[in-house]
């Protein structure tokens, strides 16, 4: 058994880049008497299929922060991180039949866009600038952190060298292509998310086992650390904290996945680029059926780390490699990349393309919205109305650019952050009830004024930081105060609206008829598919 690469690993390692930039530069080639205009790079074309959408939506979600950052998790507190991805299958189905139907119906490039048609221009650039501050500081530079980690443990490159060789790899084909490109080379980059995970699962079960395969790796794994397979934390676990019990279920993790798959601009950006709404639903239908096997692949391997770390034979058995960059209870996120050093030769390229799919196809789709936004909702709103299409699309290059280059200066701090997976979480979740908060009253409340959800979005700051910071102990899950955060808004903006309009209806208020949110046989059968399989893993793991 050798750390690092070797020969094979570098043909299939070198195999998958030049697969993705071949696909990602061919689907961006100008068709013949077409030059691209924004609909193209934005939307790619509004053309993609319920197959291509699904497969995108998990290629942009699964990232460093999911096969280090969960794994990291899993590591640490267990099976208890999966409830973000069986959470979200739920979460996509009430995105499919409630809020894409209105936001198609909208002809939408961006969400901000919503903002404006719904309530002002004011507030659209208030949370346009928002966005583009959380993108280019938070995800962007955390997946290039997590990446150079990776890469930096696996194969010993520097991680600035690492950061800059992953941004220049996502650079390489997103820039000039738009979403059409990053759409679909996702579909390739989801095969080898996928396959390339099951491997590195396999590989760790087997080994825990002595080589008696995945399943009785797995049963091992069941009796040696039984405390790593609860879905519901009690309060004496000292991961409470960050997973509250039965609060997960019904609190503040609601906020976070519905922000994040309702009202994020990577992730809603591919289901506005469908060729209609039923096409859109079937795509985010199967998003969420691979939701549910997502924990097997990022969660279960880390879990299985804890065990191989924890039993003398074992490490005993994996010889001097075992105990290079060994994950700990202080350093978790060391998990993941730790195993890749024990695949065999050719496996381990393919394990690392993989996670390189992951880290490359989430960049990608980060900046591509990064540079929507920009362009669509400051460069165009502010700088210049009349631009052309040629103009909209340079612009978007080079924002792309811009941003890519400052989270590449900035990735490189965030060094020291153990659990990053949490860590994001947590910091996100200081300004995300706010925002759900406005959208929610947006599309489903009529009375909703302008002023009071300008007013609403800028006290939640406060409320959530007061919670944060000021020492009552119910309030010490962060995933509380995202649900108190939350709620507090509401009732502010509902209150403010209500005082403003003297309760009647605001003139912007979005009217729509019970047909609108109508859907196919095929969604409302699958959907009840989820809420039943997502059931029973709950009762399973309970």
């Amino acid at each position: 058994m050798k750390a690092g690469f070797e020969m094979w690993d570098y043909i299939v390692f070198i195999a998958y880049a030049i697969l993705i930039l071949g696909v990602g530069l061919w689907v961006s080639r100008d068709k013949k008497g077409h030059q691209k205009n924004a609909e193209d790079y934005f939307l790619a074309s509004k053309s993609l299929p319920w197959w291509a959408i699904g497969t995108s939506l998990i290629a942009a979600n699964i990232s460093a922060e999911q096969f280090i950052g969960m794994s990291g998790s899993g590591f640490a507190l267990g099976i208890a991180i999966a409830s973000y991805e069986w959470m979200a299958a739920l979460t996509l189905i009430i995105v499919g039949k409630y809020f894409l139907p209105i936001f198609i119906e909208k002809g939408l490039y961006t969400i901000p866009e919503f903002v404006e048609k719904r309530f002002s221009t004011n507030l659209k650039t208030i949370l346009a600038v928002f966005w583009l501050g959380l993108y280019i500081f938070v995800n962007l530079a955390s997946v290039l952190y997590l990446g150079g980690l990776a890469i930096e443990t696996i194969m010993g490159v520097d991680m600035m060298y690492a950061i800059i060789g992953l941004a220049l790899f996502a650079a390489a084909y997103s820039l000039y292509g738009g979403l059409s490109a990053v759409a679909w080379t996702d579909v390739i980059q989801v095969v080898f998310l996928v396959l390339g995970g099951l491997v590195t699962t396999y590989l760790a079960l087997n080994t825990v086992s002595g080589g008696e395969g995945m399943l009785a790796g797995f049963s091992k794994v069941l009796d040696a650390a039984p405390e790593k397979f609860h879905m519901i934390l009690d309060e004496s676990n000292d991961n409470y904290v960050n997973l509250p019990g039965i609060w997960v279920l019904v609190g503040g993790l609601w906020v976070a996945n519905l922000y994040y798959w309702g009202f994020n601009q990577y992730i809603i950006q591919r289901t506005l680029a469908a060729k209609s709404l039923k096409e859109s639903q079937k795509g985010i239908l199967l998003a969420a059926f691979l939701k549910l096997i997502i924990p097997l692949i990022v969660v279960i391997p880390g879990i299985a780390a804890y065990v191989m770390v924890n039993d003398p034979a074992i490490m005993a058995n994996l010889g001097e490699v075992g105990m290079l960059n060994v994950p700990s209870a202080e350093q978790a996120d060391k998990a993941y990349p730790w195993l890749l050093q024990f695949l065999p030769t050719g496996l381990k390229g393919v394990a690392f393309a993989a996670l390189a799919a992951a880290i490359v196809s989430s960049l990608a789709s980060m900046l591509n919205s990064t540079s929507t936004i920009f362009t669509m909702d400051i460069y165009k709103q502010y700088i210049n109305k009349n631009a052309n299409d040629k103009t909209t699309v340079n612009v978007g290059r080079i924002s792309a650019a811009v941003a890519l280059i400052i989270a590449v200066i900035v990735a490189p701090l965030l060094g020291g952050i153990d659990q990053a997976f949490q860590f994001i979480q947590e910091y996100t979740g200081i300004v995300s009830p706010g925002i759900l908060a406005v959208f929610i009253l947006g599309l489903f409340y009529k009375k909703t004024t302008n002023n009071a959800a300008i007013w609403g979005a800028i006290l939640s700051i406060p409320i959530a930081l007061a919670l944060k910071f000021i020492p009552i102990p119910v309030f010490e899950p962060w995933m509380h105060q995202m649900g108190i955060t939350a709620v507090l808004t509401l009732i502010i903006i509902m209150v403010m609206s209500n005082i403003q309009n003297k309760g009647k209806d605001d003139p912007k208020g979005i009217d729509f008829g019970t047909d609108l949110f109508k859907t196919t046989p095929l969604f409302n059968l699958g959907s009840i598919a989820v809420c039943i399989l997502v059931t029973v893993l709950y009762c399973l793991f309970w």
